[in-house]
């Protein structure tokens, strides 16, 4: 049987840290308490563009979304999104804008989620996956999917409406599966894409297709891009992913075939390792595990026993 070790399975996994935020959402309907909340001078908000905002370092040696009262606040028209209230009343606002506000002291720098969600604390990575993951579905929903009209923004961000035809459309999350794959001896099935860099391997992932359940995503994917089947599916736990609009739901999966046949369109090389092995390749360099903001890191880790190697994002 798969090993999940005690040294691995309190780790939290990133993005999905209690943030301490209530999205409040009742509130997102209601213009007057919106208006109000964003003149309140307590409020806070930041600007996100392109998937990136500005972090920066404080005296203490934390990292931390650079935020500014909403009177501090860039201009924008219909761009902004309210995100919550934490514990002490304190609403936040997000703005989409073109590009990020320079920043006189110059100290700040952009940083986008796969850097940010490891450096950030939980109540400021919650935010920004929240905020980045309604600049994604804002900036490519921009036009009605049913008459073709553009839409105009509502709900705070969290709604974009039809004018001519009265549709409402909401943010979308697909549902992916990624899962950590063993054999029966304990080896964990490892696969690069054809557009990664050499050596650089982690768990198989696929979408999950319409009228397919995900344990059934699970083996059609595995099935598909490396020729194993698998038996039994096991979830684990989920993490938001909005590059541009996942939700990541891990798995751990038995193999019940060895031979692997990868499709050479997604999946370029596909390996089994045992623990020895693994610790080996990443000794050497021959592989590099993945970044360690993906769940992808802690199933690996879960099975491998012990956290993975960090990497550069440089």
């Amino acid at each position: 049987m798969t090993t999940w070790t005690d040294d691995t399975a309190d780790r939290p996994i990133s993005l999905t840290a209690p943030s301490g935020i209530d999205r409040a959402a009742h509130h997102r309907l209601d213009e007057a308490w919106l208006a109000a909340a964003w003149s309140h001078p307590t409020t806070r908000c930041f600007v996100v563009s392109g998937g990136q905002v500005l972090i920066d370092e404080t005296p203490d040696g934390r990292t931390e979304l650079v935020m500014t009262p909403s009177f501090e606040a860039p201009l924008t028209e219909a761009h902004r999104y309210f995100l919550g209230i934490d514990e002490d009343g304190v609403s936040y606002f997000a703005l989409q804008k073109d590009s990020l506000p320079g920043r006189i002291d110059q100290s700040a720098r952009p940083a986008g989620l796969r850097e940010a969600g490891l450096l950030l604390s939980p109540r400021d990575a919650g935010l920004m996956v929240h905020a980045v993951g309604l600049e994604n579905w804002q900036r490519t929903h921009r036009f009605c999917s049913r008459c073709g009209e553009r839409t105009v923004i509502a709900a705070a961000g969290h709604i974009r409406r039809c004018p001519a035809c009265g549709a409402e459309h909401y943010p979308r999350t697909d549902p992916a599966v990624i899962m950590a794959v063993t054999d029966e001896d304990d080896r964990i099935l490892l696969g690069r894409q054809v557009h990664w860099p050499e050596g650089r391997f982690s768990t198989l992932a696929g979408f999950v297709e319409p009228g397919e359940s995900i344990e059934q995503a699970v083996r059609r994917e595995v099935s598909e891009e490396a020729g194993i089947t698998v038996g039994q599916v096991e979830y684990v736990a989920s993490q938001p992913w909005p590059f541009p609009s996942s939700l990541m739901l891990g798995f751990m999966a038995r193999a019940t075939s060895t031979e692997i046949d990868v499709d050479g369109d997604e999946i370029h090389e596909a390996r089994w390792f045992s623990r020895e092995e693994l610790h080996a390749a990443f000794e050497s360099g021959e592989v590099l595990p993945p970044y360690g903001i993906s769940i992808a890191a802690r199933l690996i880790e879960m099975w491998y026993g012990k956290p993975l190697p960090t990497r550069s994002f440089v």
